[in-house]
């Protein structure tokens, strides 16, 4: 005998109300998910730059580290490497123009003289502020350039590059050669191991023969103008292995600034 239930649940209107529940209750779930859905992309849209927008930066503190702080740490380290830079070539200046001066390489008029160290009063000065844009300058064109120079990084090295540069500018007033181009070819085989060894980088090969060339010239003017002489001259008015000397000293300078470069945080620049 069919039970009173089952006719219940097979009555016309009770099917209807189930399928009208089940009816709402899968329209409810549609529109929970397509609710999420919505709010899941609103909420990233606004996180997201739209397409071509960039994000603004963060506004910083006065005090905060960002471009203010980074400009303002560049130029204390960039006034203390310049005075220290300075002051090795004043020092250097003294010492080798002194080598010069006693082998009578070098001849200075006798009411310049400085008698504490037989050299011109304007020759430290100046090879000190020579020294200052040299040594500042070979960091600045290695970071311009993206090659950071990174053989032999330590001072060490350099106090024997600074070693090997006082012995060439030693050997060009000691030695004697038969002539001046047998010493010239001596010294540039000499500078051109100093940069081997202590240097090669294609910026400081590059930077020492400029250096050399445009100290040369201004050298030329003024033995030219009278300033002061060099005895025996045999390249114009100077010796044809004084390009030398300003190759190994733009080499060794440069070491000293990129040493005393390091640590120091490198100045932002566009391309």
């Amino acid at each position: 005998m069919p039970r009173l239930d089952d006719h219940f649940w097979s009555c016309p209107c009770v099917r209807g109300a189930r399928h009208r529940s089940y009816s709402t209750a899968r329209a409810r779930t549609l529109a929970a998910k397509v609710g999420g859905m919505v709010t899941s992309s609103l909420s990233g849209s606004a996180l997201r730059p739209a397409d071509g927008v960039q994000d603004p930066e963060p506004a910083r503190a006065p005090g905060s580290p960002g471009a203010g702080a980074q400009t303002t740490l560049w130029h204390p380290h960039l006034l203390q490497r310049g005075l220290v830079l300075f002051s090795v070539g004043v020092v250097l200046a003294l010492v080798l123009n002194l080598l010069q001066v006693q082998r009578n390489v070098t001849l200075f008029p006798d009411e310049v003289i400085a008698t504490a160290f037989s050299s011109a009063w304007w020759v430290p000065p100046c090879c000190g502020t020579a020294a200052a844009v040299v040594g500042l300058l070979y960091p600045c064109i290695d970071s311009h350039l993206g090659e950071p120079h990174k053989f032999k990084r330590e001072w060490a090295s350099v106090m024997r590059c600074v070693a090997v540069f006082v012995g060439i500018n030693h050997a060009s007033a000691k030695l004697d050669f038969a002539n001046n181009v047998q010493l010239s070819l001596t010294l540039a085989a000499l500078s051109l191991g100093l940069w081997w060894t202590f240097d090669r980088s294609r910026s400081g090969l590059g930077l020492g023969i400029t250096i050399a060339f445009l100290a040369t010239l201004i050298t030329q003017l003024l033995v030219y103008n009278g300033v002061y002489q060099y005895t025996s001259p045999d390249f114009l008015y100077i010796r044809s292995w004084l390009p030398c000397i300003f190759f190994s000293g733009g080499v060794t300078v440069g070491n000293i600034g990129r040493q005393l470069a390091m640590g120091v945080p490198e100045k932002p620049h566009s391309d």
